[in-house]
């Protein structure tokens, strides 16, 4: 049931990316939510789809995100490089995955390429009062 649930928000992600990335702002990243619904068995939880863009070159600040979330992150295209915690910076390609636990810090999030687009998408369990799922390092 979780992965038909999951191949849904993909093909979602999948059809909202109607953006090129020519398209994409100055700073060559784009996130959009492309899925916000309300867990009936959980009360109190949502889970969030959002799809993340990146031009070639393109990178995301340092982050965390709100401490009740976890989070599992699927590459739809391209490589991108991450770094959790203290791990080591590891670079994932499309179809494969990997997971943030709550409270994780997101030292780095970048395409991987200098000339090809990467896309991936985060799907959140998160508290559904939760509206800032992104806090970039000061």
């Amino acid at each position: 049931m979780l992965n038909k649930f999951l191949c849904g928000v993909a093909f979602a992600a999948l059809s909202v990316s109607a953006t090129s990335a020519d398209n994409l702002p100055a700073d060559k990243s784009k996130v959009t939510v492309v899925f916000d619904h309300v867990l009936p068995n959980v009360p109190g939880k949502s889970m969030k789809g959002v799809l993340v863009e990146y031009q070639p070159g393109g990178s995301s600040p340092a982050h965390t995100h709100p401490k009740s979330a976890f989070i599992y992150a699927t590459v739809l295209e391209g490589e991108i490089r991450s770094k959790v915690n203290e791990g080591p910076e590891k670079v994932y390609r499309a179809g494969e995955n990997f997971a943030e636990l709550p409270g994780d810090h997101h030292g780095v999030s970048a395409n991987n390429s200098k000339t090809q687009p990467a896309r991936l998408l985060a799907v959140f369990v998160v508290d559904t009062n939760e509206k800032n799922l992104v806090t970039n390092d000061k």
